[in-house]
């Protein structure tokens, strides 16, 4: 007797404990285009802004956007105070001009761009879909741009 009660107790909490995890990952999954994430600010803030802006340039239907989305979300929080974080949806008809001008070939396409400096980078698939690759190239573009600063400052001396 003692033995079906346990057994039944531990179906019971194992059927508990898949359906926990089944609604937790359920919410994980929750979101299905990558305009459902709502990260960083509009291009046209980010372009009268002094920092320099990492820009997403995206569709709704791409699955491989939507996969890089947690990773641009995570350096958004990390880049914050660095970076302005910009989504561009490809097919919106307000940024037809924008998209034109970065030459888009596929999704999804990554830049760094430097109003202040008139500057645009291309970042690579093999530098996006790796964090730490990531993280070097925002953090090698800061040093560079630093670099920018201070011989600015020093020739208006």
């Amino acid at each position: 007797m003692k033995k079906k009660l346990i057994v039944t107790l531990c179906l019971v909490f194992a059927f508990l404990f898949t359906s926990a995890v089944g609604f937790a990952i359920a919410g994980m999954l929750e979101k299905k285009h990558p305009s459902d994430y709502k990260i960083g600010i509009t291009y046209e803030e980010a372009m009268q802004s002094d920092k320099p802006s990492v820009a997403l340039f995206y569709v709704d239907w791409c699955g491989f956007c939507l996969r890089f989305m947690p990773r641009y979300q995570i350096l958004s929080t990390m880049y914050k105070n660095k970076y302005n974080f910009v989504m561009i949806n490809c097919e919106d008809p307000k940024y037809k001009k924008v998209v034109a001008d970065a030459l888009i070939e596929g999704f999804p396409t990554v830049y760094i761009l430097d109003a202040k400096y008139d500057n645009k980078i291309h970042l690579t698939q093999g530098l996006y879909a790796n964090v730490g690759k990531f993280k070097e190239e925002l953090d090698r573009y800061l040093r560079i741009r630093s670099m920018l600063d201070k011989a600015n400052a020093a020739e208006s001396k």
